[in-house]
């Protein structure tokens, strides 16, 4: 191995990486018609689909592009598609994240159902976890599972659900006896309603999912009873590191966009981009940004060999990230003045997307407080 192979991409994820370009690219056009709509753009929808990308969101058994889901590969694919539209990023990544417990510990019934038609795009995932007064202290929901004869009855209020409305199925967690498990519902279950009371500063497919009394046959079940954590944390473990590669996407554009206002602004004699501090501010942005995804690959890699074992490398990286992305896309609105303000343009869309980054799958002082407990153990590595 040559020391250039130890700081560049295999040729298999650069390849992934081109193809994530040129989608992003082709369906950049469409990133402000998702602000207009409270559900998916359809023609991005279609793109993705066309696409084949969704397929590296699944295991290669169902029709997937790796023998297991690869969290380098997602990240990758998370880093060019967010660079275009974030309606995009999200779109592909929910496939995963929503649908992944399916892959670690759906019945084999289950996996044939659902998994090949997640990989096509034609089934569109969601995971139910948080609830109207229950966000990070999953332990506190108020969800219930329970057994009635062959089958199971979910009854409960999920909130601030991706993808909701959209979704053909949930993966819902809630308590069964004195544990907690996870439940795969089709959305078209009676007793499913969904509303959409909160609108976020981004363009998110996000609504609240009511479960009345709703019944799914007990092999709906993902995993034993009571085993649910353990399958949000495996969750996490793969897919927590491609939101640094989603983060390091955006604020390279808005880099690009802020770097492309300074070279043609002029103003006393020369450019923008050769007054004051926004040369170094630009500098900055650039450093912090390769910074960051240094820590992201390193992590991303590790992650696809040992998920849960390297968790620690992909909270590192999306906190990391995400902060960066929070600082350079205000810098870079900083450099572009009034007209980084303009609503409706790339960088004031940017600037939306980057701030939710550092709340949502682990908001930074969270991942910070386990972090710091696992250092405290002396258990990093």
């Amino acid at each position: 191995m040559t020391t250039a192979d130890l700081f560049e991409l295999p040729d298999t994820y650069l390849a992934l990486q081109e193809e994530a370009r040129t989608l992003g690219a082709s369906l950049a056009g469409l990133a402000g018609a998702s602000e207009n709509i409270d559900g998916f753009v359809p023609e991005i929808r279609a793109g993705l689909a066309a696409s084949g990308l969704a397929a590296v969101t699944v295991p290669a058994e169902f029709g997937g592009r790796y023998d297991q889901v690869d969290s380098l590969a997602a990240t990758v694919v998370r880093e060019a598609l967010a660079a275009s539209s974030g309606h995009l990023d999200s779109m592909f990544a929910m496939q995963g994240i929503g649908s992944f417990a399916i892959s670690a510990a759906g019945s084999a019934d289950l996996k044939a159902e659902w998994l090949p038609r997640v990989g096509r795009l034609e089934a569109i995932a969601g995971l139910a976890l948080t609830e109207p007064e229950i966000g990070s202290d999953l332990k506190a929901l108020s969800t219930t599972i329970e057994v009635d004869g062959d089958e199971l009855v979910v009854s409960g209020h999920k909130s601030f659900i991706t993808n909701a409305g959209e979704a053909d199925f949930y993966c819902v967690l809630g308590r069964e006896g004195e544990g907690y498990t996870l439940v795969l519902v089709p959305a078209d279950r009676s007793g499913v309603v969904v509303t959409r009371p909160h609108g976020v500063m981004d363009h998110h497919v996000l609504g609240d999912v009511e479960f009345d009394a709703v019944r799914v046959p007990v092999g709906h079940r993902l995993g034993e009873p009571g085993a649910g954590f353990g399958h949000v944390l495996a969750t996490l473990a793969t897919f927590r590191v491609s939101v640094a590669g989603s983060s390091i996407g955006l604020a390279e554009r808005a880099l690009q966009e802020a770097v492309a206002h300074a070279k043609s602004r002029e103003m006393f004699g020369t450019t923008l981009a050769r007054l004051g501090g926004v040369p170094g501010s630009l500098a900055w942005a650039w450093t912090e940004i390769e910074m960051a995804r240094s820590l992201t690959y390193r992590a991303a890699a590790a992650a696809a060999r040992d998920p849960q074992g390297n968790l620690h490398l992909s909270s590192m990286a999306k906190i990391a990230s995400t902060e960066m992305a929070g600082r350079v896309t205000d810098r870079c609105v900083q450099i572009m003045g009034r007209f980084g303000l303009v609503r409706g343009s790339t960088i004031e869309r940017l600037y939306r997307e980057a701030r939710p980054m550092r709340i949502y799958e682990g908001s930074t002082e969270v991942i910070l407080d386990s972090l710091s407990r696992q250092l405290l153990k002396g258990s990093s590595s």
